[in-house]
C-alpha cells in the first residue's frame, strides 16, 4: 500500500480524554482511548467508544514529558478491528494545534528515532 502520510508516524504510550464538540446534545461525553501512533498533523488511536467520521473532538494528550497538550480532533477514519467488534481504530488529525505543541511531537520523534538505530 502507498505511504500518503505527510509526516513520520510514532507510536506513543499513553491515553487522553476526548469530548465531542458541535453536538446539539449540551452533555459532555467523555472517553478514554489508547493512542497508537502520533505525527506533528495527526494521531491513530484505538478505542470502544463508536465515535462519528468527520466530527471534532477536543483532546487533552499527555505527551511522553507528562506535558498535557490541549488539541482538537477531526475524525478522518474508521476501521473495526480484527479481533473484537466492539473496538474502533481511527485516524485523526489536528485542527489548529499550535505551533509549539506540533514542535514538542517532532522533538519526541527525532529522540525516539535515535533511540531505534
Amino acid at each position: 500500500m502507498e505511504e500518503r502520510r505527510r509526516h513520520q508516524r510514532t507510536e506513543l504510550n499513553s491515553h487522553i480524554i476526548i469530548k465531542a464538540m458541535g453536538t446539539e446534545n449540551t452533555e459532555s461525553h467523555e472517553a478514554v482511548i489508547e493512542i497508537s501512533d502520533v505525527s506533528k498533523t495527526g494521531i491513530g488511536f484505538i478505542s470502544t467508544e463508536r465515535l462519528e467520521i468527520n466530527s471534532t473532538y477536543e483532546a487533552y494528550l499527555r505527551i511522553w514529558t507528562s506535558d498535557v497538550l490541549h488539541a482538537f480532533l477531526r475524525i478522518i477514519r474508521i476501521e473495526n478491528a480484527e479481533d473484537s467488534e466492539n473496538v474502533y481504530h481511527y485516524g485523526a488529525t489536528f485542527v489548529g494545534m499550535p505551533e509549539l505543541d506540533a514542535s514538542k511531537i517532532s522533538i519526541y520523534q527525532q529522540f525516539y528515532d535515535s533511540d531505534q538505530k
